[in-house]
């Protein structure tokens, strides 16, 4: 199996995930609900993990790291904490319904800015325009389709120049990206833990620059007197029992990407992206979506001019390929760079994967292609 769709998780872990999983579902019971070995043990990994993030993110307190099940976790805490019916939101037209479909549930006013793909300083000049009129925005740093990498900290700037709050969605950069939390001045970041990170499904990751409003209400382990959730985080926005398992899993991943830099992620993935642009270049029947240096990860859309997404991605199943095909739970992005009707296919990398893996995998797109070109 040739495995291309990190960008929906990375299914390929380092070792030492799923070893931390593994012990921890042997040792460690629910932390901060005893004084007992195995809840202190447990207590003792989530705050690890709490401490290794921070460390990642340049956050300058480890309780503004809060634990989520997941990026749409963190953000539908973000958004329903800063966005009352009526509040004029703007977004990047890159944006993943994580964020799109929280929005409109909260009845905001949703304006949508840059939309010209792999274009930063266009999509700049765009938010410049929207900010001052907006209460909120709402930016994607990588788009999970295109992996066009908008200019997160210049927006951030331009949000703080105006006293405009920022919520950071960082799914598709954590990990790959630099992410300085300080540096954003952001109210929230939110994360997976199972893309970038390396982590196990079930986890995810929001950065707190503000206390945020309960999403979920119910046990904490601290103040139980108390009818209400805790005014202080972590445990405002952490009801219930912790996924230990999980979060150890993540902090081995977060341990990992820190140990091997996410610079020289980073420029595994883009290498590995350039190789696959290369090799399907000479393909007249592949259209292919490249920018320019610094504008992408190493996320890859393509689409056949002979065939549909669907069919293309069906067809890599069949030879052992697995890519991500359709919309990809962003229509706006399709939307903004005009592959709403058909869709595209999606080529994303990870450390693990080969640049031999790479080759025979485009090498079966121009064979698939070629074979049904022929058809009549």
């Amino acid at each position: 199996m040739i495995y291309l769709d990190s960008a929906a998780t990375t299914l390929i872990k380092p070792v030492s995930v799923e070893n931390a999983v593994v012990n921890a579902l042997r040792t460690m019971s629910s932390p901060g609900r005893g004084g007992y070995e195995s809840a202190v043990h447990a207590a003792e990994t989530v705050f690890a993990c709490r401490s290794e993030a921070a460390a990642l993110f340049n956050v300058d307190d480890e309780e503004k790291v809060v634990f989520t099940f997941n990026a749409t976790h963190g953000l539908n805490i973000a958004i329903s904490s800063l966005v009352k019916d009526g509040s004029r939101v703007l977004v990047s037209g890159y944006e993943h319904n994580s964020v799109t479909r929280p929005l409109h549930a909260g009845k905001a006013r949703i304006t949508v800015a840059g939309r010209k793909l792999f274009d930063r300083d266009a999509v700049l000049d765009d938010f410049r325009r929207h900010i001052p009129e907006s209460d909120l925005v709402v930016c994607t740093y990588v788009s999970n389709v295109f992996g066009f990498i908008l200019p997160i900290y210049e927006i951030a700037e331009e949000c703080a120049r105006s006293g405009v709050p920022l919520i950071v969605d960082a799914s598709q950069a954590a990990g790959i990206l630099e992410l300085d939390f300080a540096r954003l001045h952001a109210a929230f970041a939110a994360m997976p833990g199972h893309k970038g990170l390396m982590g196990p499904q079930g986890t995810g990751i929001l950065l707190c620059g503000e206390t945020g409003m309960p999403l979920l209400h119910g046990g904490s382990g601290s103040d139980s007197l108390l009818q209400l959730m805790p005014e202080y985080l972590p445990d405002r926005l952490e009801a219930g029992t912790h996924n230990v398992c999980g979060i150890a899993g993540l902090c081995a991943g977060i341990k990992y990407v820190r140990a091997v830099g996410t610079h020289n992620i980073a420029a595994k993935e883009k290498h590995l992206l350039d190789i696959a642009a290369r090799e399907l270049s000479d393909d007249r029947y592949t259209e292919l979506f490249t920018g320019t240096e610094g504008t992408q990860t190493g996320v890859l859309s393509i689409r056949s001019r002979v065939t549909d997404c669907e069919t293309m991605a069906e067809e890599l199943y069949s030879r052992g390929i697995c890519v991500r095909s359709g919309l990809h739970c962003a229509p706006t992005a399709h939307e903004s760079a005009g592959t709403l009707k058909t869709g595209t296919v999606r080529l994303s990398f990870s450390p693990f994967v080969t640049e031999e893996q790479v080759r025979a995998a485009c090498g079966e797109i121009k064979e698939i292609n070629a074979g049904l070109a022929k058809k009549p």
